[in-house]
């Protein structure tokens, strides 16, 4: 124990050191070195490199490359691939046992407790070359560093509940083990917000078999995998007095507060709801009566970023502290002007005068955004991540950054441009219905002349209040704004077919969402209007 005491004040200790040297350690020997890469060196997109990773792909340094980490996609829908060698896994779960220090510190017994923390793989796939594309999740979880972590941390679920490749039974069996051992349970949580709250979905479908399970010492005859059969019958003993309190909370009309009363020692969640993920803080708040939720680090495909050192802050103050260990981070000054050409289509490669804007990590301004940029140990130079970020302070020397958005467009009509952030704004109007978006997607009408945007929208309703119609005007070049609410369930269908969700363009999958809505509502009249961008383009009032 004192051994393990020790290792997290040493973590704690080079978080300190690295967050007060970041001007140093990059091995570049100095400005005059820095100066030279930067002019050598072109600041890059994934357009600019997929000729490369295609010969990667295809049978070229197979022995270096561990795998290709699988992006969520564009607004398109199509996915990046990123080839990831065994040292950038290495360096992730670095990561991680930095966040389970800073836990630990925050935390008073946090290793008295265990977490219920969901996780799921996702399919994969081969490519000519022999590699292996998947999503970064299934790549950390198949790794040979997961069963460590896990045992630095112990869970509920049994590693085979969670490598199950069918989502059912492995959702089944992971939340049969987590009620089993409900009183243990110090937090819960998942990768994303959106997984954990399928969980408790589930949950709501199926907690009868569950209580059953439970009652009789049995796995339900639908989960047919044997290894997840034996694993859980490791776990599951019959207990007829917890059956019978999982049924009285989970037959009640409310489910208000519904993770909070099964696993009532559960001090927070731990899920990501920064940036596009904050559609969920309502849905999450309702289910746990408003825990503390927590966001621990900032990683994508392409690297490890960072950790949040205030773990239980707001989730609207959640700052990340980059770790300049993880990769040479640069910064593209980004104004509000710049994100609306930015978003119009993929990042370009930038002129040399905007290549000579970007600064160090050292160098961020304050209040300032910024577009991420990073070189890292798998062989990215210079790459455009398309994260922007604001800076919020700083840890010692080193920065820390509130995420704000991905550069992207979700929809576009004309020269008209609208982002994620825009169609979040557009849902927290219902908030004073005592309404919420649970889940939506867009698309863009053209068989409609003018064409139009579709938000298909998921709603919660919990109080009685109608929910006025309302629009705005326009000069006729957009069409009058649809919203078509579709049925409870229509995203659980939707998450079956696709990563990224926030916009659709492939005809199954708008055919599916078309086939499900039970009401559609245009807005009175077509939207306004607003000349607010020096650079020509416009933007519709949602």
């Amino acid at each position: 124990m004192e051994k393990s005491i020790s290792d997290y004040k040493k973590d704690l200790e080079f978080i300190e050191e690295v967050t007060s040297n970041v001007d140093e350690g990059h091995g570049l020997n100095g400005h005059t070195d820095r100066d030279t890469f930067k002019i050598l060196i072109p600041v890059i997109t994934y357009q600019d490199i997929q000729p490369n990773i295609n010969r990667i792909v295809n049978d070229l340094m197979v022995r270096q490359i561990f795998g290709c980490a699988c992006s969520t996609g564009t607004s398109g829908g199509e996915s990046k691939l990123i080839p990831t060698t065994e040292g950038e896994l290495g360096r992730r779960f670095q990561l991680l046992k930095l966040q389970l220090s800073v836990m630990r510190q925050a935390v008073p017994n946090y290793g008295n407790g265990i977490a219920m923390y969901l996780m799921f793989i996702k399919s994969e796939e081969q490519t000519p070359g022999g590699l292996t594309a998947r999503a970064l999740s299934t790549s950390m979880i198949k790794s040979p560093y997961f069963d460590y972590n896990r045992h630095q941390n112990d869970h509920t679920s049994p590693t085979a509940t969670i490598l199950c490749p069918d989502s059912y039974q492995s959702m089944y069996s992971q939340m049969l083990c987590g009620l089993c051992q409900n009183q243990q349970v110090l937090h819960v949580g998942s990768f994303c917000a959106i997984t954990f709250i399928c969980a408790i979905r589930s949950l709501e479908k199926h907690w009868s078999l569950l209580c059953k399970d439970i009652r009789t010492e049995s796995v339900d005859a639908s989960i047919t995998d044997p290894s997840v059969r034996d694993a859980v019958m490791e776990i599951l003993k019959p207990d007829p007095k917890l059956a019978d309190f999982i049924e009285a909370e989970c037959s009640k009309d409310s489910w208000k507060g519904i993770i909070t009363r099964l696993w009532p020692n559960a001090k927070y969640l731990n899920v990501t709801v920064t940036g596009t993920m904050a559609q969920y803080i309502p849905t999450l708040d309702y289910y746990s009566n408003s825990l503390p939720l927590v966001n621990t680090m900032y990683i994508a495909s392409e690297c490890s970023f960072g950790i949040n050192l205030n773990p239980f802050c707001k989730p609207s103050e959640v700052a990340y502290t980059l770790i300049p260990t993880m990769a040479y981070f640069e910064f593209l000054p980004n104004q509000e002007s710049d994100r609306v050409i930015n978003s119009i289509s993929m990042p370009k490669s930038l002129t040399e005068k905007e290549q000579q804007q970007l600064v160090d990590l050292a160098d961020v301004k304050i209040g300032q955004e910024y577009e991420l940029v990073v070189t890292t140990y798998s062989g990215l130079y210079r790459y455009r991540v398309s994260d922007v970020l604001r800076v919020a302070g700083y840890k010692n020397n080193a920065p820390q950054f509130n995420f704000l958005c991905r550069e992207n467009v979700v929809l576009s009509i004309d020269d008209d441009k609208n982002n994620e952030v825009e169609l979040q704004n557009a849902a927290g109007n219902l908030f004073p219905f005592d309404a919420h978006v649970t889940e939506y997607t867009s698309y863009v009408d053209i068989a409609t002349i003018p064409s139009h945007y579709v938000l298909f929208w998921e709603l919660r309703v919990n109080g009685s209040n109608p929910i006025p119609p309302s629009g705005s005007a326009s000069d006729k070049s957009i069409g009058p704004l649809e919203i078509r609410v579709v049925e409870i369930g229509t995203f659980d269908k939707l998450m079956d077919y696709c990563i990224n969700t926030l916009c659709v363009k492939f005809a199954p999958l708008v055919d599916l969402l078309n086939s499900r809505f039970v009401s559609s509502y245009f807005s009175p009249m077509c939207p306004k209007w607003v000349p607010r961008y020096k650079n020509g383009t416009t933007r519709t009032e949602i």
